[in-house]
């Protein structure tokens, strides 16, 4: 059996690693999604947006289901504090998501104009809003939920929806859907031609470039504007979980300690810069495939920026924080981790390598001679 110290630090990775993967895999569908109404002028050319991600958006829903699970199974108290204070904005994600099952599966269905409209906005909805409430939450995340614990460890939330709605966290949630647009609209450089590949070309250049400018912004805003969490005492590595087992201070510029302490990190910031520009260039540059990959490493390098911004704090409190929850603290049992750290080994590969496969066999371009002539059995 692994040590728990190592357990509570490997896990904190695997949950990065599937959201990551989410963002990477399910972010592209998204960003398509995003873009349909937009790079698609007729029906035919909507068609072919929607086909380039239709044979693969359901399986990459894997990863957001997987994130949730593990996030349930590691890290219960994150699980339970997070889906009771964040409650309206997942339904709001749930509903939105809705729309993506019956939009690709009823959309081609019946030829009126107004039918297949609907779906297409629909289909927008279902890419559009889950990025923004995502990058909101991370935006609450970096400023502090208001929640506690009471001494039986029962947690109250004492914030509303509309108070998640505040200006730094509407940037983040524009950092997200920029980034996650603009990974989209590579993904259709690489799958379309013609027509649809000049309008995602355009759409690449702008939400690249706006995700630059962006999560520079919301980087400046944290270093000069956002009190960060530092844990002064307790909340032992190794030790049992006790969220209320340690003292927690807030300070101007805490979130910039782990770069000074670990130089090293800096590379995670770099690599978002260094992806974005790539991608930016690389759209320029009619260069498909490393314009996706560029956009991949911004969305890493910006996730990753997060994750190590706030280590070791998960989910910090702004009315108790020494409520905050931590990888440390927050954790399910050494038994549990480690059983799921062994599954997660055997299963994580296969699902890379059957994506992989998939991705291979059914890559090449959408065309509008396709769409034409399978008419019945294209999206």
């Amino acid at each position: 059996m692994l040590d728990y110290e190592v357990l509570k630090l490997i896990w904190w990775l695997f949950v990065g690693v599937l959201l990551l993967g989410f963002a990477i895999m399910d972010g592209h569908d998204m960003g398509v999604g995003t873009l349909l109404p937009f790079v698609g002028k007729n029906d035919n050319e909507r068609r072919v947006v929607i086909n380039t991600v239709g044979p693969h958006w359901d399986g990459n829903q894997v990863w957001f289901i997987t994130g949730g699970g593990a996030i349930f199974a590691a890290w219960p108290l994150v699980y339970a504090t997070a889906f009771s204070g964040f409650y309206w904005a997942m339904l709001a994600v749930l509903w939105s998501l809705f729309f993506r099952p019956v939009g690709f599966d009823y959309r081609s269905k019946i030829a009126s104009p107004l039918w297949r409209s609907t779906w297409d906005w629909g289909l927008f909805i279902g890419g559009a809003v889950p990025p923004l409430i995502f990058g909101v939450a991370f935006g609450n995340l970096l400023q502090g939920v208001p929640f506690h614990f009471d001494n039986d460890l029962r947690s109250y939330y004492t914030g509303s929806f509309w108070a998640l709605l505040n200006p730094f966290a509407l940037l983040a949630g524009l950092v997200s859907t920029t980034m996650i647009t603009a990974h989209g609209a590579n993904f259709l450089l690489i799958r379309t031609e013609g027509d649809v590949y000049r309008r995602a070309r355009t759409a690449s250049l702008l939400f690249g470039a706006l995700s630059l400018l962006t999560f520079a912004a919301a980087g400046v805003w944290v270093m000069h504007g956002i009190n960060g969490f530092v844990l002064t005492g307790g909340d032992l590595p190794g030790g049992l979980p006790n969220p209320m087992d340690k003292t927690v201070v807030t300070a101007p510029g805490a979130w910039l300690h782990n770069y000074s302490a670990y130089p090293l990190t800096l590379l995670v910031p770099a690599a978002a810069f260094a992806g974005g520009l790539v991608s930016v260039v690389a759209a320029l540059a009619n260069r498909p495939l490393t314009a996706f990959i560029g956009s991949s490493v911004n969305m890493l390098g910006i996730i990753g920026t997060a994750g190590v911004s706030m280590f070791p704090f998960i989910m910090p409190s702004s009315t108790d924080p020494r409520s905050s929850l931590t990888v440390w603290d927050s954790v399910s049992s050494q038994t549990t981790l480690g059983l799921m750290f062994w599954a997660t080994l055997i299963f994580l590969p296969l699902v890379i390598f059957y994506t992989s496969w998939a991705y291979k066999v059914m890559s090449g371009k959408v065309t509008l001679d396709y769409v034409k002539g399978h008419d019945h059995s294209a999206y």
